[in-house]
């Protein structure tokens, strides 16, 4: 075998293609019905999925055969390519379900956000490595925020709130090379105001934050910081508070504010905007322990959850596989992640562990976000699971998501 390849992490291969496998046989069972006389009906669904999967097979012997330097060298272009390519859609895309993301080519549809988010990473991870050094400095943090701010910001637009969301995940190889917590611990209050403000009124909000700091700066046992940075957070977060009401009515769709409202409890919409919600949480329930078997879903065979072979797909597996499936699923993509935070500690290329902490973090978005929607803990947003939702161009871009860094690994220094 040839040096290369046997230096390729194929633990982290066979989770890959154990996740893409497991994906299209819940694929197959959700967009079943009964035409179907063979698996390889390209017409259908579930075919379409099985072609795309095996040309994914083609396009990791690709990502694979190039020099782990093309990767790095091209950066750049690569990123270039991306935000010329998402811009495009405001001139030349094609709208579906509401959202102008999709370029049309006949029958066949590409999403460009997907693949842009594969091109920040390398981008991020080109320009971290150039500066060789952790990222304490103000004016390098301002320039890893634009790099990745551009292409959420072009995103958001089409509406795209949930690929837009996606680029949060950034954070978590910022904070690894260098990024101070405060930044977290900021994001984290706010999202905490944000959501105890829609819950109760700024008032008790601001009451609260307030004896919040007041218990904080007098009990704390470690150095405390100055009276005035705690006066500066608790302005900040009360001034955030009396602002919700406009960001939550101005800023938020309709369909945006009526999801939030329906997870925090303050509606009830079964018939309307929270019909998907409710009928996965149901078909996830009648699941049990060890599911009603393949293809036996009753929820899933009769389409009462719309969307079910997208970005509901984890529905069939509660409901057909049961509690014991979920837990393997969700074993799975756990593993991965922590494989890949592994594999990117072992990095002596800055590069290379840069890139690998964002694949991380994308893939750990992604998969909290979509399954906190499937079971009713987060908005619908439209955040597909990773190798196993319905579709060509989220599959691709994971794919090479994970390929670009399995190769990088190959060619690391050190080795494990």
């Amino acid at each position: 075998m040839p040096k290369t390849i046997s230096q390729f992490d194929w633990l982290t291969i066979l989770i890959y293609f154990l996740l893409v496998a497991i994906g299209w046989v819940n694929i197959y069972s959700a967009s079943l019905d009964d035409t179907v006389t063979s698996a390889f009906e390209f017409g259908q669904i579930y075919g379409r999925q099985l072609l795309w999967i095996l040309l994914s097979v083609l396009l990791i012997v690709i990502l694979l055969s190039l020099e782990a330097k093309f990767y790095e060298r091209f950066a750049s272009v690569i990123y270039t390519i991306s935000l010329i390519s998402i811009l495009g859609l405001f001139f030349f895309g094609k709208t579906i379900n509401g959202a102008t993301s999709w370029y049309a080519f006949g029958s066949f549809s590409l999403q460009p956000a997907e693949f842009a988010k594969v091109a920040t990473a390398l981008a991020l991870s080109k320009f971290i490595s150039d500066i060789q050094t952790n990222i304490r400095d103000l004016s390098d943090q301002f320039k890893a925020f634009v790099i990745i701010a551009l292409p959420a910001l072009i995103i958001l637009p089409q509406p795209d709130a949930g690929s837009a969301m996606v680029y949060a995940a950034f954070f978590f190889p910022l904070y690894r090379e260098g990024l101070s917590g405060v930044y977290l611990i900021a994001g984290t209050i706010g999202v905490l105001v944000f959501v105890l403000t829609l819950l109760f009124s700024p008032i008790w909000v601001s009451i609260g934050a307030t004896a919040v700091v007041i218990f904080v700066y007098f009990f704390r046992k470690r150095k405390k910081p100055g009276i005035i940075v705690y006066l500066s957070i608790l302005i900040m977060a009360i001034a955030l508070s009396f602002s919700v009401d406009y960001i939550f009515q101005n800023i938020f769709e309709q369909r945006h504010r009526d999801r939030f409202n329906i997870v925090l409890g303050k509606e009830v919409d079964n018939r309307g905007i929270g019909y998907n919600t409710n009928q996965s949480e149901i078909a996830i329930g009648s699941g049990s322990w060890f599911g009603k078997g393949w293809t036996e879903g009753t929820q899933t065979k009769g389409n009462f959850v719309p969307e079910q072979h997208t970005d509901y797909i984890f529905s069939t597996v509660g409901e057909e596989w049961g509690f014991v499936g979920s837990s393997v699923v969700i074993f799975l993509f756990i593993f991965l992640m922590l494989r890949i935070i592994h594999m990117a500690e072992r990095q002596k290329s800055q590069f290379n562990r840069v890139y690998g902490y964002s694949v991380a973090g994308i893939l750990f978005v992604h998969f909290f976000v979509n399954i906190g929607m499937v079971i009713g803990i987060f908005p619908t947003v439209g955040i597909p699971l990773p190798f196993f939702s319905y579709g060509g161009s989220g599959l691709w871009a994971f794919t090479i998501l994970l390929f670009i860094f399995i190769k990088l690994d190959s060619d690391r220094m050190s080795f494990w």
